[in-house]
């Protein structure tokens, strides 16, 4: 039976796994104090929540969530977890660009929308737009027709006054 104290961190684990729409493994081991830190504030400033938990605890709120299945079996040494509701490639690109500078912490995978990408997946996961990028895409899919459209109808229109102007030139004559 498990302590108040691990009952406590399995239900924030439990509560950070199912608000969230993705989470990253990282191994953190090797990595000084201050490169953590600097690590968790790249984080902090992507709207990330970075965390060490321990592999046991995890696993156990992973089995009781579900649908973590596939990325059970990478928890193990010196683990850290980044969690994200909004902004899902967010964390690989702190760590894409972290690793650049640092060469540590090594990515291990991730869960992104009830999908597992491995660790060789962390410059598809950075390369992928965010939502708002999409949803600027779209609008601007969107918009294109309805611009060529309105340029189309305002060209259109200036001609057509122009002929009708050349014509009521032509019977004053």
């Amino acid at each position: 039976m498990p302590t108040a104290e691990k009952k406590a961190v399995l239900d924030e684990i439990a509560e950070r796994l199912n608000s969230a729409n993705a989470i990253y493994v990282t191994n953190y081991s090797g990595m000084s104090v201050d490169e953590a830190n600097e690590l968790r504030g790249a984080f902090r400033k992507g709207n990330v929540f970075f965390k060490v938990y321990k592999n046991k605890l995890m696993k156990l709120a992973m089995q009781e969530v579900g649908g973590y299945d596939s990325v059970i079996p990478s928890l193990n040494e010196q683990n850290a977890f980044a969690f994200v509701e909004e902004e899902l490639s967010a964390p690989a690109k702190v760590l894409k660009d972290f690793i650049k500078d640092n060469n540590k912490p090594q990515f291990k995978g991730a869960i992104v929308d009830g999908e597992f990408y491995g660790e060789d997946k962390l410059e598809a996961l950075a390369a992928m737009k965010s939502k708002n990028e999409i949803i600027g895409d779209i609008l601007g899919l969107l918009a294109a027709p309805m611009s060529n459209v309105l340029g189309a109808l305002n060209s259109q229109g200036s001609n057509l006054v122009g002929a009708v102007k050349a014509i009521a030139e032509k019977g004053e004559n």
